[in-house]
């Protein structure tokens, strides 16, 4: 069975030797669309499991919006310069880990881009793009370092008036975690979630396969490879995904924290983890930082591997991208019978 799984990616997975229930559902949440399978043996378990990891979702929704004036976030975000304040602990949680991502990763990934995104976005509402003082002013109110965190305590906050938080480049990885902290609280051992067919979660493997399979989508809109995943998450991101344009010139929506620049090559960036939230930021990361730094950045990682593909077709890969997702190229006989069955 073949089913694609959002816009850029498809996952498959083959009939179980044994009688076995695949419990699936798919539902709107952070402006895209979650879905989850479980392979089980108990429907009404599966579809309670699948419940309480959409419920919980759609909590975190709440949470982390910045489209809700009264959502957790933008409450924080509207107290810059202000002080800690309480928070809930789910947002403490998420801050702590994209400050931990951002020392990480040099600061090419950092959730205070806010100000930027902001700017860009105006740039290209009105058609022309940011002065040098406004960018100054801007990436004056970047950085990782001004989120205030208390030690013990669900408290947070924003150390200069005007910085403000967007967890667009994380939350769903980060969401995703949780859905899997969910399903092995209910003993599940084999699912996969697709988070807007760019975040991806697998636990075990679907029955009688060596892993979930995903198609990833090349920089051009064509297809780059299938990889299999089992018991990692996957983040695919492209630079040019969601592009605006200032004066015949398109500038991509993934923001270098450092220059305040938007990324204009087109390229595409791939990276497994051991958690979803981590390799949600080190594919931002790969992107910004480029194929040489970054494919050395994540060299360095235990557990993580990369791959990134440009619009000619070029790629750079870690040592262990193959062996890690069994990585089939679009030239192999692998690939196209996955994308063509039977050819």
């Amino acid at each position: 069975m073949i089913r694609f799984l959002g816009l850029c990616l498809l996952a498959a997975a083959c009939a179980s030797p044994t009688p076995s229930i695949r419990v699936s559902e798919g539902r709107p949440a952070m402006g895209t669309v979650l879905e989850i399978e479980i392979a089980a043996r108990d429907e009404a378990a599966a579809r309670a499991a699948l419940a309480r990891c959409f419920e919980r979702v759609a909590e975190l929704e709440r949470l982390f919006t910045r489209f809700d004036p009264e959502s957790a976030l933008s409450r924080l975000n509207q107290a810059a310069g202000r002080g800690p304040r309480s928070v809930d602990p789910a947002l403490a949680r998420i801050l702590a880990d994209s400050r931990e991502y951002a020392s990480l990763t040099r600061g090419s990934f950092d959730v205070t881009v806010g100000p930027l995104v902001a700017l860009w976005w105006e740039a290209g509402r009105r058609g022309s793009a940011p002065s040098a003082d406004e960018l100054a002013v801007a990436r004056a109110r970047v950085g990782s370092d001004g989120i205030e965190l208390a030690a013990n305590a669900p408290r947070a906050g924003l150390a200069r008036a005007g910085m403000s938080v967007d967890l667009g480049g994380i939350a769903k990885g980060w969401a995703l975690d949780r859905v899997a902290e969910i399903l092995a609280a209910e003993g599940v051992t084999s699912a996969f979630a697709s988070f807007g067919g760019s975040s991806f979660l697998a636990l075990g493997t679907p029955p009688r396969e060596s892993g979930w399979r995903v198609l990833l989508r090349d920089a051009g809109g064509g297809f780059a490879g299938v990889v299999h995943l089992r018991d990692r998450s996957l983040s695919a991101s492209g630079s040019l995904g969601q592009s605006i344009e200032i004066a015949g010139r398109a500038y991509g929506h993934v923001i270098d924290p450092r220059s305040g620049e938007p990324l204009v090559r087109a390229a595409q960036a791939a990276v497994v983890a051991p958690t979803g939230a981590l390799a949600e930021a080190l594919s931002k990361a790969l992107l910004v930082l480029g194929e040489d730094e970054g494919i050395a950045l994540l060299e360095d990682l235990p557990g993580v591997e990369g791959f990134v593909i440009d619009a000619s077709g070029r790629t750079r890969r870690t040592e262990g991208w193959d062996r890690a997702v069994d990585f089939a190229d679009r030239s192999g006989d692998a690939f196209r019978s996955f994308v063509h069955p039977g050819l």
